[in-house]
């Protein structure tokens, strides 16, 4: 009973290893065909981009910030005691109103002196006018007598400048920040005293390389957002700053936006899109074509089954696609995969890829399975 069962075990097996010689023997195994067998490398397998003229819509990106109109930072230009504060925090003023009042009881007195000074030294110069004509007094006593009188009005000029300075007043129509002194409180040219801004247009500052700067013209309309609206906002381009920052290597651009609804506050980060001028025939070809190298970009284009490089100097680009403004003509054939595994005049086959039609997608999906 024994044999028996080791005789039927043996059967097992060698039938075992009959099919796996019979029906798994790897195809074409201990031949080589092909370039392999006479020792040249495959062609590589790649997908590429054929360069066609179209239009582009110079879409930049950039972030900037939100500012008032007009700001100012309130500040007396004398020193002395704040005996008033004439204003509501938060409120609207309009230009020339009295916000605050330093002492001037000094430049008062002063003033008082002078006037009184005044009324003499005018009647003073009336007798001697009256003199004068009957060659009672010389000219000269006369003219003394006029200039002295002259002399206390600039006096008086000088001395109401002065107390004018004592005064704070809005420089425009706006509207007041928070108060940051109280009545009673001695201040100086340094002291703040409050903001004042003006809110119902608003400046948003950003910025753009330099390469950029020549597409980018007044007029040009800005769509931005901010973090305390999901509402997109649109500002239009009022002034470029006619320097390229130094440090940066980027121009300064403003634009200007009505609020007259107040729902933005300056001072708010903001995202930029400027739809700059539309470029007519560029060549565009997909951003992953593009080789950094140390002196510049290059791409490789397909001549003759064969990758050859290219350089190339790039323009703008979008989320996909990148405008190539030297290097490549129309109807170029450019290798978008496979090409950091790719050498000079390496022999290529071009696969066709798979986002062009649904019916491509369904078949990749099914051999994917497989």
């Amino acid at each position: 009973m024994k044999s028996k069962s080791i005789l039927i075990i043996t059967s097992v097996i060698l039938i075992l290893i009959g099919i796996k010689l019979t029906f798994l023997k790897p195809k074409n195994q201990g031949k080589q065909v092909g370039p392999a067998a006479m020792g040249k490398s495959m062609p590589t397998k790649v997908t590429a981009f054929i360069t066609s003229a179209s239009n582009l819509d110079n879409q930049l990106f950039s972030s900037g910030t939100v500012r008032a109109y007009e700001e100012v930072m309130l500040m007396p230009e004398v020193s002395g005691k704040l005996i008033m504060i004439n204003f509501k925090e938060g409120s609207a003023v309009s230009k020339g109103t009295l916000l605050a009042k330093i002492t001037d009881t000094d430049l008062q007195a002063q003033l008082s002196k002078l006037n009184l000074q005044l009324k003499l030294a005018k009647e003073k110069e009336d007798r001697l006018k009256s003199l004068l004509e009957i060659k009672g007094v010389s000219q000269e006593e006369f003219d003394a007598a006029s200039n002295q009188v002259k002399t206390i009005l600039a006096d008086i000029e000088y001395n109401k400048a002065q107390i004018a300075k004592t005064e704070i007043r809005a420089p425009f129509d706006g509207i007041l920040g928070l108060r940051k002194v109280s009545e009673g409180s001695f201040v100086n040219s340094s002291t703040i005293i409050a903001s004042i801004q003006q809110t119902k247009i608003l400046k948003i500052d950003f910025t753009v390389p330099e390469k950029y700067a020549a597409i980018v013209v007044p007029g040009n309309m800005v769509k931005f957002t901010v973090d305390n609206s999901h509402q997109t906002f649109t500002a239009k381009v009022d002034a470029i700053e006619p320097k390229i920052d130094e440090q940066t290597r980027n121009i300064t651009i403003r634009a200007v936006f009505n609020n007259d609804k107040m729902y933005i506050y300056p001072g708010a980060f903001a995202r930029i899109e400027l739809s700059a001028n539309k470029k007519q025939e560029a060549i565009l070809i997909p951003t992953e074509a593009i080789i950094p190298e140390l002196k510049g970009k290059k791409v490789f284009v397909n001549r003759s089954g064969k990758a050859m490089p290219v350089k190339v100097k790039t323009g703008l680009r979008n989320d996909a696609r990148i405008e190539i403004t030297e290097g490549l003509t129309v109807g170029d054939t450019v290798i978008t995969t496979g090409i950091m595994a790719l050498k000079p005049e390496a022999e290529i086959i071009i696969t066709p890829t798979y986002s062009a039609c649904p019916l491509c997608l369904i078949s990749k999906k099914i051999l994917s399975n497989y």
